[in-house]
């Protein structure tokens, strides 16, 4: 059977996102109040690239849309389920008439089939609204379940935690942090050891900072990783991993796991702004970057805190 197409400005109202600018507008954690999601023309995590303060001079972008970008990532598009800031070239739809979430992942999915015909050269600007894609969702898709494959949104924890900041103290991370650069690893001599269970991580922001997964490692699990020139990537590595040239490793001089390496890997980043192509994070500099962290009574890091703080946060039973 025939499957009847239609342009996408048939099913959609396309309009042009908030364009906004990252660098004006101001970071912030997921969890804080009045955060909203910075959707960019990235690829990679839902196309969502920081968390910032809403600006309530502006109007973001609705829920229960599709962003696509027009540029960049040439129809890099995601269901958008919550509001969202975006910036330059990147495409809302707005669903003419009520789709299921599982539909519009459909129209998702059909947008994405004609990525083919893109390119850093040949963007999607002008005939994004022409795209032919199917009216409809088949039947075979309405079997899908989509509850499986949801993270599970409950805390681990049922309990209230605030951040007082001013009651924290001030480390230096080689106070509680052996620095050293990672052995590199070359992609082309992976690609001979062949695809596996252990990461290779890189400088990259998204995921975590991996860039594949391959047969082999030569770093040990339960460090945070850092790029060594920006101080952009910062990420708990839970796996044993092997790394390229462009990544220093912070070995603990303490007892660490994924949740209080979750939270100190979040403070390191928010201190990115003191590095630039003038300032690069030499391994000195950044031993003596200082950060603030929650204290017990002894002054000293409150690792257990730490640890509940993140596991009091939604979805954490799905880290």
């Amino acid at each position: 059977m025939t499957m009847k197409l239609a342009k996408i400005s048939d099913l959609f109202d396309v309009k042009y996102g908030v364009n906004l600018e990252l660098v004006n507008l101001e970071e912030c954690l997921k969890n804080e109040r009045d955060s909203i999601n910075f959707v960019s023309r990235t690829e990679k995590n839902n196309g969502i690239s920081a968390y910032v303060e809403r600006n309530f001079d502006i109007e973001p972008n609705p829920a229960n849309t599709i962003s696509v970008a027009g540029g960049g990532s040439v129809l890099a598009t995601f269901y958008q389920h919550e509001e969202y800031y975006s910036g330059r070239d990147l495409y809302v739809l707005i669903p003419k008439k009520e789709y299921t979430e599982l539909e519009m992942l459909y129209f998702v999915y059909c947008i994405r089939l004609n990525k083919y015909r893109y390119n850093y050269g040949r963007q999607a600007n002008k005939t994004l609204k022409d795209i032919e894609i199917p009216e409809s969702m088949p039947a075979e898709w309405q079997k899908i379940d989509l509850d499986k494959f949801k993270p599970n949104s409950k805390p681990l924890i049922d309990k209230k935690m605030e951040l007082n900041i001013d009651s924290w103290k001030e480390f230096e991370i080689e106070e509680i942090f052996n620095i050293k650069s990672a052995k590199v690893s070359s992609k082309l001599d992976l690609e001979d050891w062949g695809t596996g269970s252990y990461p290779f991580v890189t400088g990259q922001v998204e995921n975590n900072g991996v860039e594949g997964f391959y047969d082999f490692y030569n770093e040990n699990s339960k460090v945070i990783t850092i790029d060594r020139i920006f101080c952009n990537f910062v990420a708990y590595q839970p796996l044993k991993f092997s790394a390229n040239d462009n990544v220093k490793i912070l070995e603990p001089k303490f007892e660490i796991n994924q949740y209080i390496g979750i939270f100190i890997a979040t403070i390191i980043k928010n201190e990115k702004y003191r590095y630039s192509y003038g300032r690069i994070t030499s391994q000195n500099r950044l031993g003596k970057t200082k950060i603030k962290l929650p204290v017990n009574h002894y002054g000293q890091p409150d690792w257990r805190w730490m640890e509940d703080y993140i596991k009091s946060l939604p979805f954490s039973s799905s880290l």
